[in-house]
């Protein structure tokens, strides 16, 4: 990649990510609907398969689902310096905005007004976050093995007291025989 067209996607990412990671609020699974629109519909660097992938292994991986995928894009687009610009433009406004909460949290912690809108923004997160799980059912459980598959797995976990790393650790092999 040429220099100039490399400073482009940097800045590119840099923008992108910047603007998902100050505009959503609620953390990682709240991020994903901005992450579908500004990778997919805005942007074209990822088609709604490869996302989901992202997704999945974000997932799967220690750390928050939206911070690794915010480092695998920047990776596919611009290398390691791209993983890094998109992983730090992505947590620099979460990280300021938690440092002033936590500085202040004891004197407005009890404030009604603040409880009120924390009420608020756990709805809408909630609201964001039953999206991103209707978006990437649809795109994933398109085949009846892999919606009991499914629906096994979440009773287990729910009801049954299964540890979740089990699924996550034999997901993989069960998928293998879901491919065409």
């Amino acid at each position: 990649m040429e220099a100039r067209n490399r400073i482009t996607v940097l800045k590119e990412l840099a923008k992108a990510f910047f603007a998902i990671g100050t505009f959503s609020v609620g953390g990682g699974y709240a991020m994903l609907p901005l992450l579908e629109r500004e990778l997919i519909e805005k942007r074209g660097w990822l088609d709604e398969p490869t996302l989901l992938d992202y997704f999945a292994i974000g997932q799967s991986t220690p750390g928050i689902i939206a911070i690794n995928t915010a480092t695998m894009v920047g990776y596919t687009q611009a290398g390691i310096l791209g993983s890094l610009v998109a992983t730090g433009a992505m947590i620099v406004v979460p990280t300021i905005i938690i440092m002033v909460i936590a500085t202040f949290f004891t004197q407005f912690a009890s404030n009604i007004i603040i409880i009120k809108a924390f009420a608020g923004i756990r709805v809408m997160v909630v609201v964001l976050i039953a999206n991103s799980l209707m978006k990437m059912g649809r795109a994933t459980l398109q085949k009846p093995l892999a919606v009991i598959f499914m629906l096994g797995v979440f009773g287990a976990i729910a009801f049954g007291g299964l540890n979740p790393i089990i699924p996550i650790v034999l997901a993989p092999f069960f998928a293998l025989g879901l491919k065409d």
